[in-house]
């Protein structure tokens, strides 16, 4: 399975600060916040990462991740001029995607819970057709919705209903088979002129191949959207990580534990940011990992 971050857009609800930045590249607390959905890919045994950005972006993404290597991951890097759609994302990746089944994400979308990545790689294994992950939300007019019947099966999928059937927000992570590129291809614009994600997921369901894992209750799942939302959304990983003394999305650590890089390449990752409390982490953790591995 290939992955694809959409990090993409004018992050408008972020003016001014994202009108020099990329949304994607402002700060969670103490890393970048693309660093966050990048581990989720990682997570389900993703390694090579399709990046989607507006043109003037895409420079400052290969600067910050290179082509990946140092994670044991490869980088490959697309334009998306303008903000047509969460679908255009298999349009535009198409050749990237090739015959795979692939992962999309959005940037700006963060997920922790225990047993995240066995959840992951339980469903990328032997994927036909999509898995949506659905929250329980407190207001799911904001969001895609899906209703389940008494015996789980996925049965409807509604975008920001008046009167939702439940209470199922359809999160920012999707998987899909091979077939999602000729269904974006084939897809016709909303009124908006945008390639809808929801409508591809309704063609899934349609054919009765589409399916929604439920997150639990011990799951957290944020959007950095607003600044409120980035506000919280730091203070979320700075109180996990003050209390566990473990760093969320820490790519180093990620792609250590994955077994994409060994302890020494862990190690040597840290020291090129030794001067920092990050890089201090990585090398402990390439530590204790050198010295029980």
């Amino acid at each position: 399975m290939k992955g694809i971050v959409l990090a993409g857009g004018s992050g408008t609800r972020l003016h001014p600060i994202t009108q020099a930045v990329s949304k994607q590249l402002l700060p969670v607390y103490d890393k970048p916040m693309i660093y966050y959905p990048i581990s989720v890919l990682m997570l389900a045994g993703i390694r090579e990462i399709l990046i989607i950005s507006t043109p003037s972006d895409l420079p400052n993404f290969r600067r910050l991740l290179g082509d990946g290597s140092q994670y044991g991951l490869s980088f490959s890097f697309a334009e998306q001029p303008s903000p047509n759609g969460l679908a255009e994302a298999f349009v535009i990746g198409a050749d990237f995607v090739g015959d795979d089944p692939v992962a999309l994400i959005l940037g700006d979308n963060i997920f922790y819970g225990q047993g995240f990545s066995t959840t992951l790689r339980t469903a990328a294994q032997d994927l036909a057709g999509c898995v949506l992950f659905g929250y329980q939300v407190k207001d799911p007019q904001r969001y895609g919705v899906g209703e389940v019947d008494e015996h789980g099966k996925l049965v409807s999928i509604e975008e920001k209903p008046a009167h939702p059937r439940s209470n199922n927000a359809i999160t920012g992570l999707y998987f899909y088979d091979n077939e999602v590129v000729d269904i974006s291809r084939n897809l016709k614009p909303s009124a908006r002129g945008e390639l809808e994600i929801t409508d591809v997921n309704l063609a899934y369901l349609r054919r009765d191949r589409a399916q929604l894992i439920e997150l639990s209750r011990g799951f957290a799942w944020l959007d950095t959207g607003t600044h409120d939302s980035m506000l919280e959304a730091g203070q979320f990983v700075q109180v996990l990580e003050h209390r566990t003394g473990v760093r969320i999305a820490c790519l180093e650590e990620v792609a250590l534990k994955m077994g994409f890089i060994s302890a020494d390449e862990c190690y040597a990752l840290g020291t090129k940011l030794a001067k920092s409390g990050y890089g201090e982490y990585v090398m402990n953790v390439a530590r204790v990992a050198g010295s029980t591995g």
